[in-house]
């Protein structure tokens, strides 16, 4: 294990001003996006809608790394260039997604834990031959009060199965992206949003240090501190920034290099907003990012649409989303910006 490299490419993918794109979006998932534009979900059409983020001009000044799908790996550009060395060649560290999905957890109806550790080692020795240099494994952790949800054995197997992950992707010199997800469906408040959160990442930084993760060449991808979409209440951009920073200054130790955020069904404008009212806050021990899938690609994806004469309108999109994205790394967003051209 190169610590020092490690370490290395972890500060690079949340260096200031830069965050992540998650373009990890399984075959099922990316239909259900392609559906929503009347465009088939062909392994071209992927290929295409993907190349057209990949090669958008001025986007690498935004996004330090990209999470892809296995498919994506193998894909290359028009230009016959491999997509994790066209990255690289821009700049944006290119990563995979390895996780084989939440399944049932057996005993426990409601919940889940991911799969995907059988053959983790030798998948993962070919995705760094692919030229992949961190990697992403994300757990599900749902809410439901009322069935008792999330039970202290869902969050210790999904916590349990993290570390393994992690600690395999150190052993194969690949910074492992630990991304342990509180959904925010549900009924729940925002305040037991948070309670849950912070269980969920206790347990999960106790079976790092059982399984030996060096933290220093790591990243967090957690959700933010928020109210479940069915509550009656829903909370300020402001009570959800000071939510959530509480948390994670309360659980996650000062020497991971960074907290990359999902957006987990938050709008593109709501996800930004977010970001930057946790940033404007004050400091942190850790760089504070994102690794949005859904609030960077919903506006590129629909200006699309499928048809080839819309792709300079749709990478326009996604630079814009990018950029702002980047203002909020450092509190300087509006959202009087969403308007500007």
């Amino acid at each position: 294990m190169n610590v020092k490299q490690l370490n290395s490419v972890a500060r690079a993918m949340v260096a200031p001003g830069k965050g992540i794109l998650a373009a990890d979006e399984s075959s099922p998932t990316i239909k259900k996006r392609f559906d929503q534009i009347n465009t088939e979900s062909t392994e071209e059409n992927r290929r295409v809608y993907r190349q057209m983020l990949f090669t958008t001009a001025g986007a690498e000044q935004y996004i330090g790394g990209v999470i892809l799908f296995e498919e994506t790996l193998g894909q290359s550009s028009d230009g016959e260039v491999r997509f994790p060395k066209l990255l690289a060649s821009k700049g944006m560290i290119p990563g995979i997604k390895v996780d084989k999905g939440a399944k049932a957890l057996a005993g426990y109806p409601g919940e889940t834990v991911t799969e995907g550790l059988d053959g983790l080692r030798e998948r993962l020795a070919g995705y760094r031959e692919q030229g992949a240099q961190f990697a992403k494994w994300r757990a599900v952790i749902d809410i439901d009060e009322a069935k008792g949800i999330p039970s202290r054995f869902a969050i210790e197997a999904n916590a349990h199965a993290l570390a393994r992950y992690a600690a395999l992707c150190q052993e194969a010199d690949i910074v492992p992206i630990v991304e342990p997800e509180v959904l925010m469906d549900g009924a729940h408040s925002i305040e037991v949003c948070q309670r849950v959160t912070e269980e969920v990442l206790v347990e999960v930084y106790r079976q790092l240090a059982l399984h030996r993760v060096v933290l220093e060449g790591t990243l967090l991808k957690p959700n933010m501190v928020i109210s479940g979409k069915k509550c009656s209440t829903q909370a300020s951009v402001r009570e959800v920034a000071a939510a959530t920073a509480q948390t994670l200054l309360r659980t996650v130790p000062g020497a991971v290099p960074g907290i990359v955020f999902l957006s987990g069904g938050q709008s593109s404008e709501e996800a930004t907003a977010h970001l930057n009212a946790i940033n404007a806050m004050g400091r942190y021990p850790w760089e504070v990012s994102f690794s949005y899938g859904r609030a960077l690609q919903a506006s590129p994806l629909q200006a699309w649409s499928g048809r080839p004469d819309n792709i300079e309108v749709a990478k326009d999109a996604f630079f814009k989303r990018a950029k702002l994205n980047g203002l909020a790394r450092s509190g300087d967003y509006d959202a009087s910006m969403e308007s500007a051209a």
